[in-house]
């Protein structure tokens, strides 16, 4: 089977690489510079010559609180065209399967914990990234809509929940929580730093995932394609608090000073936990402790050209 990988390059893509599995089959996997897929032509063009039987989509611009709050032209824009060319495209060249990948801010801001398939546009999103969350629940409903249409179709949607783990970003501006406490934590030993600044009062909850284990999710989307749901939360069940996650990288870098506190600073949603009971019904459960995925986190951090 010839399967295409989009944002390949990404963390979620490069995971996805290294999962065992996909060494079964035929992988195309360009890059920026031979694949845009912000033009319409070049996507259509290129899956026309190259005929893939499966598509996994996890391309995206994508990064953390900072970055969606400065750009909200750009996580909606350039989200929106990526994933109506790639999706548009693979329906009018007549390609059959695709894993879209979803994301959990496309969940209402206010919707009770534990978040349910059922809960997308059923109410407000969170403002400070709600672009991307835009572009997000766009792309799963152009593959519910071009399943209703046509059954031969099947372009099924994951909603992971927050990840981290290799080949993540920890630049402070971009990165997601977890890769900028490692690399805050770890400066902080570093520098003998007495004291660690946490955004907010710590107290506000997230779902972490380690991504080989979303890398696991999707290569037994591949093999049990046919039982795959059509919109599936992939998640732990289970959140942390912010100051949580902070201990906890603190304790596997082995910093031991303490943390303060900048209540000025925007935290975004003050819970976002997904329901895993269709997951577990279908047969997937993470299998990465915290403790585990921070720590293979940090060897690959340390790892990085400084």
């Amino acid at each position: 089977m010839k399967l295409l990988i989009t944002g390949a390059g990404g963390m979620v893509g490069k995971n996805l690489l290294e999962n065992p599995d996909l060494s079964r089959y035929e992988i195309l996997r360009p890059t920026r510079a031979e694949l845009n897929l912000g033009s319409r032509e070049q996507v259509e063009s290129y899956l026309d010559k190259h005929r893939p039987d499966f598509v996994i989509h996890a391309a995206g611009r994508v990064g953390g609180i900072q970055a969606n709050i400065k750009n909200p032209v750009a996580f909606l824009v350039e989200n929106v065209d990526i994933n109506r060319n790639l999706i548009a495209s693979c329906h009018n060249v007549g390609i059959k399967k695709m894993i879209n990948l979803g994301s959990s801010c496309m969940y209402p801001r206010n919707a009770e914990n534990p978040l349910k398939e059922s809960m997308v546009l059923q109410g407000e999103l969170e403002p400070t990234n709600e672009g991307y969350a835009l572009a997000k629940i766009m792309a799963q409903r152009l593959c519910q809509y071009i399943m209703k249409e046509d059954p031969s179709f099947q372009y099924k949607t994951l909603i992971p929940c927050n990840l981290y783990g290799r080949f993540d970003h920890f630049d402070p501006v971009n990165s997601h929580l977890i890769p900028a406490v490692v690399r805050k934590v770890d400066e902080a030993k570093k520098t003998g730093a007495t004291q660690v600044e946490i955004w907010g009062d710590g107290e506000a909850r997230r779902e972490f995932m380690y991504a080989g284990d979303l890398a696991d999710c999707i290569a037994a989307g591949i093999r049990k394609f046919d039982s795959l749901p059509a919109l599936m939360n992939v998640g732990l069940g289970i959140d942390y608090s912010v100051n949580e996650y902070y201990k906890a990288v603190a304790d596997v870098i082995g910093y031991k000073g303490g943390f303060t506190h900048d209540l000025t600073k925007p935290v975004g949603m003050k819970r976002k936990l997904v329901a895993t009971e269709i997951a577990q019904t279908w047969g997937w459960k993470s299998q990465t402790s915290l403790r585990q995925g921070i720590e293979k986190t940090y060897e690959y951090y340390l790892n990085l050209p400084q």
